[in-house]
């Protein structure tokens, strides 16, 4: 029996050293395969954290500038027109001694202007002095800074070109930011910053004594380091899986890279704030948005408050919670002092002064969304979308701020006023204005909202333009200067033309009437449809169609005869692009809103320089100047001079389709050239003509701006004389019906009427009468 149990026992006593054997060897397993897995998610995150920091590091949104405003003595602005611009660049009323600050006493302004890095150069910061009367510069002078007789003002950013994560920054540089700001965010955030290794255990007990002390958070146990790669790689959400990652890959970072190129990355990602769906990261770009001025020229309070905002960009909002946001910022200044970066007199001065905040912020979303995309398509033909979204180009643009404004407020005071009922409601306008003579466009209006950015009608509503298609038919003709003057009379009588298969066409005046015969050029600013169709229908519609395309029409065009009543469908913009030959006497330019492009260092990339192309004799076109501008003072377009000085002399066209469903304006001044559209986006019909719909919207922009008056230079071949058109004779001065007409060198009338002889056949005509 002795022998069978003691087995037994034996076994009874090893079983639990085998249990515990074979436990460590299967803990040893799990933690070697432990060990190997985290060997091998290391090596994962390596190559995440090395392949994202590497190279760029971060995608850069373009930056779009408006055109810069050159002050000078005579330069054109009006006092209102100078303080918009000033508060669209950033500046900000003051004492007009700090840069970026203005001081304006009715038309007198003394300007601090900030300097800006344009593509031919520096602008050196300057102080100005200037008085503005009569919609001009003044007693112009530097009052501070090199000297120099015309000086550009910063130009106005007017929007973004921003990647799809619409991340906004402006990249500093280590070396270029004040001192205060990096040894102040590491005195707030992380005191070891250049002992530990990515991650600080010590720091997490350091930050609790520290919050204790104070009452509330004023440090937080995170390194630099571990919110750089928490922004810059990983979520937001608080979970361990989280945590350790945001640990790993601080050392990776740390082993990786030196501590001033983590700290310049830093100081370029953190997020500071939210401006609509795109949000501020760096501060950087934080400096302009909320004090409107470069990281460079912060003083310690602004410094401080940017500093406090990383804790809670949303929490210590200093335009939404200036009072939170102030005893954040002077929490972070007693901290500065504690640690030795200000000393007391300092701090005492900076916690004494106000936020400093801008009213709004100086860097918005696109401000102008219309304009930019037309900037965008521009753009397009040389530049791809990935670079434009991630280069940080900066883009320098033909826009004007006055202009701009200036057309948002005539479409918007404007359209309400021009029909009642559920079609002002259903109205929309367009508007495009470009300098006359380059070709820039300065201004674009894509509907009654100017701000939405949505269906552009600028560029996208193609509408038949109606009659502004006649100075071309005519233009046509007068290059016929053998068979064609402004007094050759045309018929203005109803016809039908037959087509081969049958159908008739039968085009009438849009008031019904017919006239008979009329010379040219009362037909033409008169707008009578029965002679422009007679005319091109002589010419020929070939021809017509090879002047449009001269001028700048690239879209196909109808071979039929409403052609010449304007059934071609084109765009504002385009149209804008067809009348700029007109008003440059047949001397073209492509529209342009680019005047150039460079890189992120400012090296040029791209030049847009005015481009000049002969598409007709200036002699003709000088003749359709004429009748375009008689349209303006007797014809079609003469009610704009409700609205506008007599002095100032216009030329334009108006145009109108069916039923007014698109109502058309196209004229310039010495200055400008704009197109103006009305109507509806369902094509229906409204009570509107072009003069009654688009030349109001027209007028109301013009009126607002400086401008000269068109004087049309006389080329070479053409004279003026005095006719009688209804004689076909050339007259006296002093004579009845005597005009003076331009006419291309030998195409003038023949014969001549005096006045004598006029007076005598009157005499023979009365006492024939008595005889009768």
């Amino acid at each position: 029996m002795t022998k069978s149990r003691s087995p037994r026992k034996k076994s009874s006593k090893s079983r639990p050293a085998a249990k515990r054997s074979g436990f460590w060897r299967f803990m040893f397993r799990v933690g070697a395969l432990g060990l190997v897995l985290l060997a091998g998610w290391m090596v994962y995150l390596d190559a995440v954290v090395t392949s994202r920091f590497e190279g760029r590091r971060f995608e850069v949104p373009s930056r779009v500038y408006a055109r810069p405003l050159e002050l000078y003595d005579g330069a054109s602005v009006s006092a209102a027109g100078l303080a918009r611009e000033l508060e669209l660049a950033g500046y900000r009323a003051g004492d007009g001694v700090r840069a970026g600050t203005y001081q304006r006493n009715g038309g007198r302004f003394m300007i601090s202007a900030r300097g800006f890095r344009f593509p031919d150069g520096e602008e050196p910061r300057r102080r100005l002095s200037l008085v503005v009367s009569g919609d001009r510069v003044q007693s112009f002078s530097v009052v501070a800074g090199p000297d120099s007789p015309i000086v550009r003002l910063e130009p106005a950013q007017i929007g973004g070109i921003y990647p799809s994560h619409r991340e906004d920054r402006v990249l500093v540089r280590l070396d270029e930011v004040p001192e205060l700001l990096p040894l102040g965010l590491m005195a707030i955030e992380d005191r070891q910053f250049y002992e530990h290794y990515g991650v600080a255990p010590l720091s997490i007990a350091r930050a609790m004594l520290a919050n204790i002390k104070a009452g509330q958070i004023v440090q937080g146990g995170s390194t630099l380091t571990q919110q750089l790669v928490k922004n810059f790689f990983l979520t937001r959400d608080q979970t361990l899986v989280r945590k350790g990652n945001e640990a790993l890959m601080s050392v990776l970072l740390e082993w990786h890279y030196e501590k001033d190129d983590i700290l310049e990355t830093y100081l370029n990602e953190v997020y500071l704030g939210q401006a609509g769906n795109r949000s501020i990261n760096g501060f950087g770009l934080a400096s302009q948005f909320f004090f409107g001025e470069p990281l460079k020229d912060l003083d310690v309070h602004q410094i401080a408050l940017l500093i406090g905002m990383v804790k809670g960009p949303s929490y210590y909002n200093p335009r939404r919670h200036p009072e939170r946001a102030k005893a954040r910022r002077d929490l972070v200044l007693t901290e500065m002092a504690e640690a030795g970066l200000i000393n007391a007199d300092e701090l005492a001065r900076a916690t004494r002064q106000p936020l400093g905040v801008s009213a709004r912020p100086s860097y918005t979303d696109n401000r102008y969304p219309a304009y930019i995309d037309l900037v965008r398509r521009h753009l397009a033909r040389d530049y791809r979308e990935e670079d434009l979204q991630s280069e940080g180009l900066r883009i320098f643009t033909t826009l004007d701020p006055a202009v701009q404004d200036a057309s948002e407020k005539a479409v918007r005071d404007t359209l309400p006023r021009l029909a009642r009922g559920d079609t002002r409601e259903a109205l929309e306008a367009a508007l495009v204005v470009t300098a006359k003579d380059t070709g820039e466009v300065l201004a674009l209006v894509g509907g009654k909202d100017p701000e939405f950015a949505g269906f552009n009608r600028a560029v996208d509503a193609r509408r038949p333009i109606g009659s502004l298609i006649k100075p071309f038919t005519y233009l046509a003709a007068l290059e016929q200067a053998d068979r064609y003057n402004l007094i050759t009379p045309v018929q203005d009588r109803a016809f039908t033309l037959e087509f081969d298969d049958g159908r008739l066409w039968q085009p009438k005046n849009f008031d019904g009437e017919e006239r008979g015969e009329v010379p040219l050029h009362l037909a033409l600013s008169r707008s009578y449809n029965l002679p422009a169709v007679r005319v091109g229908l002589d010419v020929g519609i070939p021809r017509v169609q090879e002047v449009l395309r001269a001028f700048g029409v690239a879209t196909p065009i109808s071979d039929y005869p409403s052609l010449l009543l304007g059934s071609m469908s084109l765009a504002p913009v385009e149209v804008a692009q067809l009348y700029q030959g007109l008003a440059t006497s047949g001397f073209n330019t492509p529209l342009r809103t680019i005047r150039e492009v460079t890189d992120a260092r400012n090296e040029p990339l791209s030049r847009y320089n005015l481009k000049v192309d002969r598409v007709a004799d200036p002699a003709a076109v000088h003749l359709v100047q004429y009748a375009m501008q008689e349209t303006m003072q007797e014809g079609t377009g003469r009610s704009a001079y409700l609205t506008l000085p007599d002095r100032l002399t216009l030329a334009g066209k108006t145009g109108t389709t069916d039923q007014g469903r698109d109502s058309w304006f196209a004229g310039f001044s010495g200055d400008y050239l704009a197109v103006a559209w009305v109507g509806r986006d369902d094509n229906g019909p409204t009570v509107l003509t072009g003069a009654s719909g688009a030349l109001p919207v027209w007028s109301a922009m013009m009126a607002q701006l400086p401008q000269h008056g068109f004087s049309p230079v006389m080329p070479d071949g053409v004279q003026y004389h005095w006719v009688n058109a209804r004689e076909q004779a050339l007259t006296g001065e002093r004579c009845e019906d005597a005009r003076l007409v331009p006419f291309i060198a030998g195409s003038e009338p023949r014969q001549r009427l005096d006045c004598e002889g006029q007076f005598g056949r009157q005499i023979r005509s009365w006492f024939e009468g008595l005889f009768r």
